[in-house]
């Protein structure tokens, strides 16, 4: 008599296609959630030159400044004044806080009257750099570039509101041998 096969049992398709499905919608919904606390940020230009070259990826945090306010020498990313929908953000630093004169005086940077030493900058500015002042309101930043000779930044475009402000640059993680978490630059003077 020959040996009869046991029967396996049926694989339900319709478990298993809901299975796949709520996978496929975790993972979507995960994906979205990352992007919106840290999104990705592409630098474009020179104008933060030496701590960013164009090419490089970081990640965002958003969540930074929901839970906090914006600090000097953080590097931040925003829209900037006058942008229009699908206008890349900039990335620049934050030299000035709310409340704060700032004043360009013999192409040198001072925050109510006091030098601010600044050793991240690319080179000493030539261009650019022409002696003003600006008072900034409750909700007001100003922010520079890095490389000072090559930026579009406060000095052109005045002082960006608070909502203006997508999130701070935590992380530089492309290309791959430019990895770095990007540590705070904190100033002692104003």
């Amino acid at each position: 008599m020959p040996t009869e096969k046991p029967l396996r049992p049926k694989l339900r398709t319709r478990f298993f296609l809901r299975e796949i499905a709520e996978t496929v919608m975790f993972i979507f919904v995960v994906y979205v959630l990352v992007e919106l606390a840290a999104p990705r940020f592409l630098v474009e230009g020179p104008s933060m030159e030496p701590t960013f070259w164009t090419d490089q990826r970081l990640i965002i945090s958003r969540i930074n400044y929901l839970v906090g306010e914006p600090e000097r020498g953080d590097i931040v990313v925003f829209n900037s004044p006058g942008s229009r929908i699908g206008d890349a953000p900039l990335i620049k630093r934050l030299i000035g806080l709310p409340g704060e004169t700032i004043e360009i005086k013999d192409k040198l940077v001072y925050i109510n009257g006091v030098l601010k030493e600044e050793p991240y900058i690319n080179e000493p500015c030539t261009t650019r750099c022409q002696d003003n002042t600006w008072v900034l309101g409750a909700s007001e930043y100003f922010v520079m570039g890095d490389n000072r000779n090559h930026s579009n930044d406060s000095r052109g475009f005045d002082q960006i509101q608070r909502s203006q402000i997508i999130g701070e640059a935590l992380i530089r993680y492309w290309p791959p041998q430019d990895w770095a978490y990007l540590e705070k630059t904190r100033f002692f003077n104003p």
